[in-house]
């Protein structure tokens, strides 16, 4: 995962508990396994101001991890926990300062610790910063205010809202903390079975299906949504079915209109390579040939010739026979 510390310093904070939360956040770190392809870690502290302790892409060693940590100068002033939170979704969860693209479905984890009330808004940013993808968990130390916690936590919110008593208790804190944090992904040990989509749950996962498809009563293959068997379709002829979509098409001897929806029929005299001498007569999917008045439609049922012609000749016929 990409996992970023926003830890309170704000003048509250004892020099004694700012020593807990180091040790809280060395521990965490202990637990993991670190590096630029596994967990890459970046620590955040704010009081009135944010100040980037280091970035997700600024050590890939423990020992490293464990010296900036160490090396933290607490700001000692207010407690403007929305402030971080925008920082943490604006700069330190970019690719520019380490983060990995969200396409790659690398988890984006943000763990704040506090012990105070917010001195500005975070419902509204700590909203803005899920809808981000980042996974928020709250940890409330002390004085820190329950309803803030939940108004900034991921849900389910029981497994994102922690709270400790006193310092102290941080670190024995840390190991029932790990067990939230760290839980086996099992759509990634790939034998979920699922079609299309896994989603993965602590302890448990379930399948899903793309866009356009419906999961099956068996809970693991998918099958197209029919649009068309939904009956509002509006085709006048023929309703085709595709995945997450329709579209209308004609019966033989019909086209579709510029609607999409209607069909008209298709006129072959009008395509004019019918061969018809004189006039051509349009039919569902076929043509026909036919004459004028006066005229008869000879045997190759495309040319015309005169009823009077035949007549004439007939009657040149008879005369020359008489001669």
């Amino acid at each position: 995962m990409d996992l970023v510390f926003i830890i309170d310093s704000s003048r509250s904070v004892r020099p004694t508990e700012f020593e807990s939360m180091r040790k809280f956040m060395i521990d965490m770190i202990n637990s993991l396994e670190i590096g630029p392809t596994h967990t890459r870690v970046g620590v955040v502290q704010y009081s009135s101001q944010v100040q980037n302790v280091f970035s997700l892409k600024s050590y890939f060693t423990k020992a490293d991890m464990h010296k900036a940590i160490n090396d933290i100068i607490p700001l000692a002033q207010g407690t403007m926990t929305g402030l971080a939170i925008q920082y943490a979704m604006n700069v330190a969860f970019t690719v520019e300062e380490g983060a990995r693209p969200l396409a790659k479905r690398i988890p984006r984890v943000a763990v704040i610790v506090t012990d105070g009330r917010p001195q500005d808004r975070v419902t509204e940013v700590a909203a803005q910063a899920r809808e981000a993808q980042i996974e928020i968990y709250a940890v409330g130390v002390q004085r820190a205010d329950v309803n803030s916690l939940r108004a900034m936590a991921s849900t389910p919110i029981d497994d994102h809202v922690f709270y400790v008593e006193s310092f102290d208790l941080i670190q024995h804190f840390a190991i029932q903390f790990q067990d939230k944090l760290c839980v086996i992904d099992l759509c990634a040990q790939g034998n979920h079975g699922c079609e299309h989509l896994c989603v993965s749950s602590p302890g448990s996962y379930s399948c899903a299906c793309r866009s356009g498809y419906k999961l099956n009563n068996d809970k693991k293959t998918c099958s197209a949504i029919d649009l068309c068997a939904l009956g509002n379709h509006g085709c006048q002829h023929i309703c085709v079915s595709n995945p997450g979509s329709y579209s209308c098409a004609c019966r033989a001897g019909y086209r579709l209109n510029n609607d999409k929806k209607t069909c008209s029929m298709i006129d072959l005299c009008a395509q004019g390579n019918h061969g018809c001498e004189q006039l051509c007569v349009s039919s569902l999917g076929s043509y026909s040939c036919a004459c004028r008045t006066g005229f008869q439609l000879n045997n190759d049922k495309k040319t015309c010739t005169s009823k009077y012609a035949n007549k004439y000749y007939m009657c040149i016929e008879k005369m020359c026979a008489m001669h």
